[in-house]
């Protein structure tokens, strides 16, 4: 038998009790388009450089968390940073070096331990509010940063933004991200670029979301947090979110059919465009009962498996944590939750 034939039907003898798992796990296999590189499964490393400069959301990051978070079976971490605190404000914009060699030894590490990273622009609130007079500024953020990073591997992803609403609408977001990008595309042809619709990264919003055809190293991101009244009881910056709280989620046929059917045309548009699928954030807040908290969370990380999509669980370490700090443990049920 010639060598190249040998080859593929041992791969197929491989692959084929794989394909047979998928198939009666009830995973559809034919649910996500070609992808790009896979992120797997990650979670977000929230209140940390995220936070306004001098601020304290709660955490400090610490080397050591990339490992636990390696050991404990997460593929990919997303870094969300608030690059516009340490950016100067007249051109050429330029971020500050210290800050920069701050994030640097967070990538390393993360390489070190072999964990993918996605590194994004976090909580640019110019941007979001007054976008055309921020958008040279946010250009150039990315221009540095593409140009810093581009001899890093590619298990390095970049995303443009979280979040856009506000001022920045669908429509002006559809009109500026493109300049970022090909800022971007001048040093990193290649590399993959996190891009979401807008009005928060919402799922509603993905139908208004306009990509350029040629560029096919893009994932494209939605954030998950329905329903917001049970994910986001409690939470302090949620305005009356007092009056959600004992919000429960039992996994009842009709909270499942919700879930499905959101995520279910979250995977038609991904067909029909072409694109591979990212739920860059979903999460509940602590304040919700721990049963509702594991249940809701393994239902959404499930089906989004069942359909092709990557996931990063918000957040590790604050309000929303996966991982206990104080204990140094993970709080194991939402831990199952994730991992079965």
């Amino acid at each position: 038998m010639h060598i190249s034939r040998r080859l593929s039907l041992a791969w197929s003898c491989r692959l084929l009790p794989l394909f047979l798992a998928c198939l009666f796990a009830g995973w559809d296999l034919t649910a996500a388009p070609a992808t790009v590189a896979s992120l797997g499964p990650g979670v977000n490393l929230g209140n940390a450089l995220e936070a306004p400069r001098g601020a304290n959301w709660g955490i400090q990051l610490e080397p050591g968390y990339f490992s636990i978070i390696k050991k404990g079976g997460f593929h990919h971490v997303r870094l969300p940073v608030r690059w516009s605190d340490y950016a100067a404000a007249q051109a050429p914009y330029r971020i500050e070096p210290d800050f920069l060699q701050k994030v640097d030894g967070l990538l390393d590490e993360a390489q070190r331990v072999g964990l993918k990273v996605v590194l994004n622009v976090h909580h640019y609130e110019g941007m979001d509010q007054d976008p055309t007079n921020h958008v040279d500024r946010w250009v150039a953020i990315w221009r540095q940063l593409a140009e810093h990073c581009q001899k890093r591997p590619s298990s390095l992803f970049f995303e443009l933004l979280n979040e856009p609403h506000a001022r920045l609408t669908e429509d002006a977001w559809n009109h500026f991200f493109p300049r970022a990008l090909a800022a971007v595309r001048q040093t990193n042809p290649t590399r993959i670029v996190v891009v979401g619709p807008g009005n928060w990264n919402n799922i509603g919003a993905l139908s208004k979301l306009k990509l350029p055809e040629s560029d096919r190293n893009l994932l494209v991101t939605v954030h998950y947090y329905l329903p917001f009244p049970f994910t986001h009881q409690g939470a302090e910056w949620v305005k009356d979110s007092d009056r959600w709280m004992g919000r429960k989620w039992t996994g009842s046929d009709e909270e499942m059919q919700a879930l499905r059917k959101d995520l279910e045309g979250v995977a038609s548009w991904a067909k029909e465009h072409g694109r591979p699928i990212y739920v860059g954030e979903f999460g509940s807040y602590q304040k919700a009962d721990a049963e509702s908290r594991s249940r809701w969370t393994a239902a959404v990380a499930r089906e989004c498996e069942r359909r092709g999509f990557d996931w990063a669980y918000w957040e590790f370490g604050a309000g929303f944590g996966v991982y206990d700090r104080e204990a140094r443990q993970w709080r194991e049920p939402l831990m199952k939750a994730l991992f079965p």
